[in-house]
């Protein structure tokens, strides 16, 4: 199931954003490919974070789900 698969890909990146003070959840994942997340904590207000929604977690998803077209946030 793509939500599955989208969650265990998010679930390998939140590591890293909780090392800085940040977290993310899933909010939806919609059939045409569409995540939408949320980032919390320090990721929620840094000014870097649609930086590191794009080059991180969006890049990362679509590597390990093919099917992820684009990540927003929500």
């Amino acid at each position: 199931m793509l939500h599955d698969r989208v969650l265990s890909a998010i679930q390998d990146v939140r590591p890293s954003l909780q090392a800085d003070g940040g977290d993310i959840e899933l909010v939806s994942v919609s059939d045409d490919g569409i995540v939408n997340v949320r980032l919390t904590g320090a990721c929620g207000s840094c000014p870097y974070s649609l930086m590191t929604l794009k080059q991180g977690v969006e890049a990362y998803l679509k590597k390990t789900v093919p099917e992820v077209k684009e990540v927003r946030q929500a």
